[in-house]
């Protein structure tokens, strides 16, 4: 019956909030993850650390959200375990201490427009479409208008680059903001249509893992396990993007995706590798500190970026319990 509602979990748009409540007394020892979208190619990575975390004995379950703010209103509301996402504004305005412990990916990410753009500089007070409100395309949003010196016009939010590649071609938006696998996906097919704006470097999180630090510390050998898993998958694709397709279980979330992303899953993991998309070692201190000068110009964190604490908003044990 599990496996049944793990399935349905990941093909949901959404999977309300009281699926975790219904499991809690019953699963109290299982851990639950809360995916802020549906499983997909950029997931293969994650879902091959929770294969390697089940063999060495970790108990889990995992439910869908339909995008970011709901994942992370799930693990604040106690419902989730662990939640997917870059909460700083949740973290240092919350009572509740969210923590992150790994970062899954950097946040590289392209503007895509049509041809009417050529530069950053042309969406001054033009529509845009990103992922969800607070998540990691509207803080790249937000800091292009800061170094631009424009403001975009309306946000609207289309959870998943997939759907906004959709989107796009369907000519429902003129400009938006999608990952690299997408990003290749939609010049490959209408590069006459689109442009690629020229974009600055960024280094900081775009997905991570939080979850609440009392928490974190009450559970701390379910803890070690995941981010031990994560980091020993995240250190072999940095030498061979190749393992993800190979190692990807078949009857798993990720192996019933459709053949033709399944075919790809080497080329996107060797671009990605290649691209900087992740840090073998998960992030760390040189994420944290990172993040902290992104979201402080993205507006998400307020005060000197100098002056604010890395361990207000990170735990660094579980890593680096992980990398010795």
């Amino acid at each position: 019956m599990l496996q049944i509602l793990k399935k349905i979990a990941g093909f949901a748009a959404v999977i309300p909030v009281v699926f975790g409540l219904a499991f809690s007394a019953a699963h109290a020892a299982t851990l639950k993850i809360a995916l802020a979208e549906t499983p997909s190619d950029e997931m293969a990575a994650f879902f091959l650390a929770l294969d390697r975390a089940k063999a060495n004995g970790l108990d889990f379950e995992w439910t869908a959200f339909a995008d970011e703010e709901l994942a992370i209103q799930s693990v604040l509301g106690g419902q989730m375990n662990i939640g997917f996402g870059t909460p700083y504004a949740a973290m240092q305005r919350s009572k509740a201490p969210l923590r992150i412990i790994f970062q899954l990916s950097k946040l590289k990410f392209f503007p895509i427009t049509t041809k009417d753009f050529t530069t950053l500089k042309d969406l001054d007070g033009k529509p845009i479409m990103l992922h969800s409100r607070g998540g990691g395309t509207d803080s790249i949003a937000n800091v292009i208008e800061e170094r631009e010196g424009i403001k975009l016009g309306d946000r609207s939010y289309v959870p998943g680059s997939a759907n906004r590649v959709v989107a796009m071609m369907a000519g429902q938006a003129n400009a938006t903001i999608l990952d690299l696998s997408n990003k290749n996906k939609i010049m490959a097919e209408a590069g006459d249509r689109f442009n690629v704006l020229p974009m600055f470097d960024v280094d900081a999180s775009d997905e991570a893992l939080f979850a609440n630090l009392d928490w974190i510390q009450a559970n701390s050998e379910q803890v070690d396990i995941l981010v031990k898993a994560l980091v020993s998958v995240w250190q072999d694709m940095s030498k061979d993007p190749t393992i993800i397709g190979r190692e990807t279980n078949p009857d798993g979330p990720i192996g019933q995706l459709p053949k033709e992303i399944l075919a790809e899953l080497d080329g996107f993991y060797k671009d990605a590798v290649e691209g900087g998309l992740y840090d073998p070692n998960g992030g760390g201190r040189k994420a944290a500190t990172a993040d902290m000068a992104w979201y402080a110009a993205a507006g998400q964190l307020d005060g000197d970026p100098a002056t604010l604490n890395i361990e207000d908003f990170w735990y660094f044990a579980p890593l680096d319990a992980a990398m010795k």
